[in-house]
């Protein structure tokens, strides 16, 4: 079940909504499905919505694949009166340690381009490291 907080400041207003994301390989299309949901239920524009759950797709997949449990996805979408900006957040239990032959298993072709998708579709991004070996990575993109 998903969390969500509607917050007025005084620059504008913001709401923020979280998603558990499951330690499964399935969960990435189940998330970005109920992420579309939210996304196109806050009124973002096609391009926008498919740039947006690109990213989550993304960071998602990042978090299930090479990083411990428990992963959470956080959106958060802030307004003020020149602009709309989307957070999208995934933090997780930081690197999961790596077993004999893993780096053979992960074809070139198909994985380690993560990063230039987010780079390229987001203003900014960044990873914070936080207590105990948790990791937020993170993007934010304008919604006109």
């Amino acid at each position: 079940m998903a969390d969500q907080l509607t917050i007025p400041w005084t620059g504008g207003t913001y709401v923020d909504h979280h998603f558990p994301v499951p330690h499964l390989h399935e969960a990435v299309a189940t998330v970005r499905r109920r992420a579309h949901a939210l996304l196109a239920d806050w009124g973002l524009a096609a391009d926008t919505l498919e740039d947006a759950l690109l990213v989550v797709s993304e960071l998602i997949t990042n978090a299930v694949l090479h990083a411990l449990p428990p992963a959470v996805l956080r959106l958060r979408w802030s307004e003020t009166e020149e602009c709309g900006t989307l957070h999208i957040a995934v933090t997780d239990g930081g690197p999961a340690p790596r077993g004999p032959g893993s780096a053979e298993e992960i074809e070139p072709d198909e994985h380690g381009r993560g990063l230039g998708i987010v780079t390229a579709l987001s203003a900014r991004h960044g990873t914070h490291p936080g207590h105990g070996g948790v990791v937020t990575r993170w993007a934010e993109m304008p919604v006109g």
